[in-house]
């Protein structure tokens, strides 16, 4: 089932002729609006008119995060403020908010962005959808709230936070497609169980999650537990917001947007294209957004492009899941470890929950991780030799899937940071340490 028929299976011919034509009009517009482009376009001798293939792309400049603060709050808008009608922004943790705006058209684009993510993922309009993201500055929560609204859908605005009402509206409200972050719906599993809420009594259908990191064994989990089919969504706010791209019920990937974003993967350290398959940083240039256009954004997420069609017909490409981080990967003793990977290991292990923190710090001359995991309820901390069976388990297989040893500590049942949004899984204290040095 698709949104846009037309546009989702236009071939591969038609959509590079269209991508062209798209980044053509947007590098004129923002070489004339943006003085942030109008200026490196001039010191790096970039002519617009000169643009005649998709491959000359890899001459512009790339836009980071530092670019958008330094050009805090309007900088880089390519349009006069009346025209904006939505300002949004992110958490700002790590300085200054980015902010992005958006006008009509804009927004417009958007809902039918989301849309598509949403009928791909099984949704349509005799759903009742639970949007248990946060609402406001947060793109997240309104993205969808329209996308669904679009489809025809009913929606339930219910925000982030206060879990057991989450859950008595899943039960009274009768909701068919929940979206959320996945260690979100993993919580929300709980709080069913600890309300002897039966879930197969409930009406899931579909869940599409997203705004994190996690694995197939996360998402077995959560449809074993939730009783729904799950599928992946990716979007971040400095692009538009959720709509960027999702996975179909074919669930082999996320199919990109590709009308209206063009991608590329690239060496998280050298900014060279790599090769086709290969995981690297994606790249992503907007082809159709008014107020805040963006070139070459690099995300910071690391994912690959993968070969082949789609069996549901949609001529997009599609990217495997986020596989973590550019800035999360954690060099332990010489080797890459992302948390994803260590994720993956904790699910394989039987006994184990996927609630984890890696706990990171330097003893010495040498650094020491640590794998903090919550073991499943079932008496283990009353057994202390199944205990300790369990934590050597675990650190066997951490160390032949990871290639590095790391500690393991077990923890208390739901002792761990439960969120309704991006759950922290890393503290690593080697860069505390520098920071207070």
């Amino acid at each position: 089932m698709y949104w846009e028929p037309k546009e989702e299976t236009v071939s591969r011919e038609d959509l590079r002729r269209l991508q062209l034509e798209r980044l053509q009009a947007t590098l004129t517009r923002v070489s004339r609006n943006v003085p942030h482009y109008r200026k490196r376009f001039a010191e790096m001798g970039i002519d617009p008119d000169e643009f005649t293939s998709l491959a000359d792309v890899r001459r512009l400049p790339f836009t980071t995060k530092k670019d958008l603060r330094d050009g805090y709050p309007y900088g880089l808008f390519a349009v006069p403020l009346r025209e904006v009608v939505r300002l949004h922004a992110s958490s700002g943790t790590t300085g200054k908010p980015t902010v992005v705006g958006y006008t009509r058209n804009d927004v417009k684009k958007w809902a039918s962005l989301v849309a598509r993510v949403l009928v791909a993922g099984g949704a349509g309009r005799d759903d009742v959808v639970q949007i248990a993201l946060g609402y406001g500055l947060f793109t997240g929560g309104i993205g969808f709230h329209y996308g669904a609204e679009a489809i025809g859908a009913a929606v339930i605005p219910s925000s982030s936070g206060n879990t057991r009402r989450q859950a008595m509206i899943m039960e009274d409200y009768r909701t068919t497609t929940l979206v959320c972050t996945p260690s979100y719906a993993l919580h929300l599993a709980d709080a069913l169980d600890a309300l002897d809420i039966n879930v197969n009594a409930l009406s899931l259908r579909h869940g599409l999650f997203g705004a994190e990191t996690w694995t197939e064994a996360m998402r077995a989990q959560i449809e074993s537990r939730l009783k729904l089919t799950a599928t992946d969504n990716y979007g971040l706010s400095e692009i538009m917001g959720p709509g960027v791209a999702g996975e179909c019920l074919e669930r082999c990937g996320m199919h990109v947007n590709e009308d209206h974003f063009l991608m590329e993967i690239v060496d998280p350290v050298t900014g060279e294209a790599v090769d086709e398959g290969e995981a690297g940083e994606l790249v992503l240039t907007t082809l159709t957004k008014e107020a805040f256009p963006m070139i070459r954004f690099r995300t910071g997420d690391l994912t690959r492009i993968l070969p082949g069609p789609c069996p549901c017909g949609r001529a997009f490409r599609r990217i495997s899941r986020i596989l973590g981080r550019a800035d999360d990967m954690l060099t332990i003793r010489g080797t890459n470890v992302f948390p994803s990977q260590i994720e993956a290991v904790i699910l394989e292990v039987e006994g184990m929950t996927p609630h984890y923190r890696v706990v990171v710090e330097r003893v010495g001359a040498l650094d020491e991780a640590t794998v903090e995991v919550e073991a499943a309820e079932g008496g283990f901390f009353d057994r202390i030799g199944e205990h300790q069976h369990l934590v050597e388990r675990l650190k066997k297989r951490l160390a032949s899937e990871l290639g590095v040893s790391m500690q393991v500590r077990l923890v208390e049942p739901k002792s761990l940071e439960r969120a309704d949004g991006k759950v922290k899984r890393v503290v690593d204290k080697r860069e505390m340490g520098k920071r207070e040095e």
